[in-house]
């Protein structure tokens, strides 16, 4: 049996929260130093941005100190260099910490901020932000909400319980509930669950139905809803839905939301994409929630139930969220 090779603590440290690029030499290879391998490795950044950092001695081996630009390839080796973080407009909602404890860390998301750090968005998520502000520079998280939908995420304090509380999501040990502002359509049958097969394919913005077994299930319950909905009205009016996902496949619930006829608001995927926002543009948000958190604590044993403290914003002023003049979550908002 081969023996699984121990990866050795960053030598650098977090900038902004953000955790060092490491790479791995492959076992096998016909490179003659570690820079061809980087050029190719990296070959996105050009070889002169591997040059730079080079001869600025920002790539570093497991001993913290520069690689040399003619250091010879070894195979097996690890090295560590911070990426140039990405122009980013912040985002200007906070994150919520609704529970802490030398455990875990539960915090209540906004709309447009990423859970974690990926392409684009690095310093501005949630992660990031929390491992600034809570001084908790081990903390990660155990699963992770889209970018557009608000709500409940659940981080870990300890790396070495991380992989117990990433299980609970795995094996569906976690009771997660949603909630979401669409079109109300009275002739659909409520409550009622939705099963279907869902594909997405790397590269393409959005996922969708095909024919197979099922691979998707949701509860859709009608909450309440509004013939009318403020000054302009809507037609057909509004409702509000809780949502249970029985499983976990990309846009799942926008999916078969929109598979039923009442797409989601604000939704720039489902039913149809649109032209991609500005970066800077906050206005009208994506009308889901992830409103609930349940489980049994894999550590303590301790059962846990945590709600979010946000109104969707599109129920508590159609008009205000149409107007796209939307300034952020508030508590009761």
């Amino acid at each position: 049996m081969r023996r699984k090779t121990r990866t050795p603590p960053s030598p650098l440290p977090q900038r902004h929260g953000v955790d060092p690029v490491r790479v791995r030499l492959p076992a096998a290879g016909t490179w003659g130093t570690v820079r061809d391998h980087l050029v190719e490795r990296l070959s996105g950044a050009g070889s002169g941005v591997v040059d730079a950092m080079l001869g600025a001695g920002r790539i570093v081996g497991a001993d913290g100190r520069p690689v040399a630009a003619d250091a010879p390839y070894a195979p097996g080796m690890f090295v560590w260099f911070h990426r140039d973080l990405p122009d980013e407009v912040p985002v200007p909602f906070p994150v919520r910490v609704i529970h802490r404890d030398e455990h875990i860390v539960v915090a209540d998301k906004p709309h447009f901020l990423a859970t974690t750090p990926r392409g684009g968005n690095v310093a501005e998520t949630a992660l990031a932000r929390l491992r600034r502000e809570l001084d908790l520079p081990a903390l990660t998280a155990a699963h992770r909400l889209d970018r557009l939908t608000a709500g409940l995420v659940l981080f870990t304090v300890r790396p070495d319980e991380r992989g117990a509380y990433q299980t609970l999501f795995r094996d569906r040990r976690v009771r997660k509930g949603y909630e979401a502002v669409a079109p109300y359509d009275p002739g659909l049958d409520m409550p009622r669950t939705v099963r279907s097969r869902i594909v997405k394919e790397r590269g393409v913005l959005t996922a969708r139905e095909v024919p197979g077994e099922s691979n998707a299930v949701s509860r859709v319950e009608l909450v309440e809803h509004r013939d009318r909905v403020g000054e302009q009205g809507r037609p057909g009016g509004l409702a509000r839905y809780r949502l249970t996902p029985a499983t976990g496949q990309t846009h799942q619930l926008r999916v078969h939301m929109t598979a039923l006829g009442v797409p989601i608001l604000g939704d720039p995927l489902y039913p149809e994409v649109t032209a991609p926002a500005a970066a800077s543009d906050f206005r009208r948000p994506l009308q889901l929630l992830a409103h609930s958190l349940e489980f049994t604590d894999p550590v303590t044993g301790e059962e846990h139930r945590f709600r979010s403290g946000r109104t969707l914003a599109a129920w508590a002023s159609y008009d205000r969220w149409a107007a796209g003049t939307y300034d952020g979550p508030s508590d009761g908002q």
